[in-house]
């Protein structure tokens, strides 16, 4: 009986790994490259130069040259990328399986000039520009700090007009200029909404907390935004709240902006600001799996910070989690 079982699991792995079924780029298995090994790109998947082939690019932009307090994000996609190999093929808890739905590959990272910030922007730009060019490419972005949602939102913009967005966080990111700088990590959404890149009707942050100097959470009500405060979801499922977001959403095109600050440090310690009394990692999911059926065109994950990570990479590890969760949301992913 044995025998018979290891026979089967050995079949089983060769139908898996074949070529016939493996259409689309897929991490390697264990059998194929050992978790320590191979290259370090993001889910160890092809490291792509140009887009034409792809529906989804992984990027990093590692930028900090935008924060206003502790410096480090420039080394959050490096570490990210060294923590996916942890991730495997499918979403047990959903079905979800992206890497044989999409051809999905690391078009590595952004090249910018990191002695002047609005340059770099233009740089970032004009870079995810080039990469969603091709019709149906689509980025998911590792940061950096979250001055760079600004960037790319001005490059989603060329493509797709004003996208609604979800926004989590523990900060607002409407603090307007810092030290005579328009251009900085708290700020990236009042630039995208002056120059109307974003819908505000249809804008939604989720996750807000901590001290303030005004009364930050009124900014964004005043500009229509619908605000969650972290306090409101204390002890609760996200899930209705999603649900609400997708009536207000529909079938208009979306960008998800993820802050890793917006949960709790005590999960997500690797960060340059953190607030006490965050969001769960249940969650974060509970957000990101509720974008499920929206037409998602573009997403970001931003502010993981190494050097303040504790506990063999925490955040990092959590940071390729989420971002895999938001593969599995992506349009035409298949689930069983």
């Amino acid at each position: 009986m044995a025998a018979k079982k290891i026979q089967l699991a050995s079949a089983i792995r060769k139908l898996c790994t074949s070529s016939a079924v493996r259409k689309f780029n897929t991490p390697p298995t264990n059998i194929e490259m050992l978790k320590s090994g191979g290259i370090a790109s993001m889910f160890r998947l092809p490291v792509y130069k140009e887009t034409d082939d792809l529906d989804v690019c992984l990027v990093g932009v590692p930028l900090d040259v935008g924060v206003t307090n502790r410096t480090g994000t420039r080394f959050g996609p490096r570490s990210i990328r060294s923590e996916s190999v942890m991730m495997r093929t499918m979403n047990n808890d959903t079905g979800a399986r992206p890497f044989d739905s999409l051809v999905i590959g690391d078009a590595g990272d952004v090249n910018f000039n990191q002695f002047n910030l609005p340059v770099a922007c233009k740089q970032i730009k004009e870079r995810f520009s080039e990469l969603i060019k091709p019709t149906k490419c689509k980025a998911v972005t590792m940061g950096g700090d979250h001055t760079i949602s600004y960037p790319i939102l001005q490059a989603v913009n060329e493509k797709y007009g004003p996208v609604c967005l979800i926004h989590v966080d523990a900060h607002t990111d409407l603090y307007g200029p810092y030290m005579g700088s328009d251009i900085h990590h708290g700020n990236p959404f009042l630039l995208a909404y002056q120059e109307k890149l974003i819908d505000p009707n249809r804008t939604i942050q989720i996750g807000l907390r901590g001290s303030g100097i005004d009364a930050d959470y009124e900014v964004g009500k005043k500009l229509g935004f619908r605000v969650v405060p972290a306090k409101d979801c204390w002890w609760k499922s996200l899930t209705p709240l999603m649900e609400e977001v997708k009536e207000m959403i529909g079938d208009r095109p979306v960008y998800i902006s993820f802050d890793i600050d917006s949960l709790d440090p005590a999960y997500a310690p690797g960060t340059g600001t953190p607030e006490v009394a965050g969001l769960t990692p249940i969650q974060a999911l509970e957000i990101i799996r509720g974008c499920n059926g929206l037409n998602i065109v573009g997403c970001d994950l931003v502010e993981v910070s190494p050097p303040y990570d504790s506990a063999g990479k925490t955040t990092a590890i959590l940071a390729a989690n989420l971002i895999f969760e938001m593969l599995c949301v992506l349009p035409g992913v298949k689930y069983d």
